[in-house]
């Protein structure tokens, strides 16, 4: 008896760590590590990263339409993202010869005032969906072969800040993905960003922490900091709009 008890227990603890080694990273979590050949080598991550941000992607299949809108967008926003300190990374459950085809022809496309486009950023090669496994980008109820269009902005130490879902119907908002990035780093100074912020837009400084700092923060304000009420209060932004574009 005290046999057959044991060996519920390891089954039971072998159980709860698959389960756990399977589970969805979530916000606050460090970004699940993995090595894996890409169409600009192979990459260790996050290591490979350290001190930038990361926006890792996943988009359903090479050749598709949806897709290729989405890449000439992206890569028409590198230096964008690259003046945020932010690295672009793709994956999707296709080879390297696929990706590298692909890559290819969409420099010969022409969509809006898109063209010549050159995707100079990692695209992951995820024939065995380890990676996508790792990072809930599979979704059997939408498709057990194709990654939905995930995102996931992983700050310089490697912590996982945004994760964003979009059917495999739906093109990304790519001016979303960069007030995100924005935001993020806005935030860790200290600060939280209200609905629709853009840069250079007033803050929202943290709330009070006593009934002395509200009231003095009721009583005092300024031209730079005010107040909606004692839960409530706004800063500034006096440097982002010197840089706002």
């Amino acid at each position: 008896m005290k046999k057959i008890f044991t060996v519920m227990l390891v089954m039971f603890a072998l159980g709860a760590f698959a389960q756990e080694s399977n589970r969805m990273p979530l916000i606050g979590d460090p970004a699940p590590a993995f090595t894996a050949v890409t169409t600009q080598g192979t990459i260790d991550f996050p290591k490979d990263f350290k001190g930038k941000w990361v926006i890792l992607f996943s988009h359903p299949a090479d050749f598709t339409p949806v897709c290729t809108t989405e890449f000439m967008t992206f890569a028409s926003m590198m230096d964008e993202f690259a003046a945020l300190n932010t690295q672009l990374i793709g994956l999707s459950i296709d080879s390297l010869y696929a990706h590298i085809a692909w890559l290819r022809k969409i420099q010969e496309l022409k969509w809006k005032d898109l063209e010549n486009i050159e995707v100079t950023f990692p695209l992951i090669e995820d024939i065995k969906m380890e990676v996508a496994k790792k990072y809930g980008m599979l979704q059997p109820n939408a498709s057990s072969t194709q990654a939905v269009r995930a995102v996931f902005i992983i700050d310089p130490k490697g912590i996982i800040r945004t994760i964003l879902y979009y059917p495999l119907s739906t093109g990304r908002n790519f001016d979303e993905i960069k007030r995100l990035i924005q935001a993020l780093q806005k935030a860790d100074e200290g600060v939280a960003t209200p609905a629709d912020w853009r840069p250079g837009d007033d803050v929202i400084v943290p709330t009070a922490g006593s009934c002395g700092t509200a009231k003095e923060r009721m009583e005092n304000q300024t031209a730079d900091q005010y107040c909606l009420d004692w839960f409530m209060c706004f800063r500034k932004d006096n440097a982002g709009k010197k840089g706002r574009k």
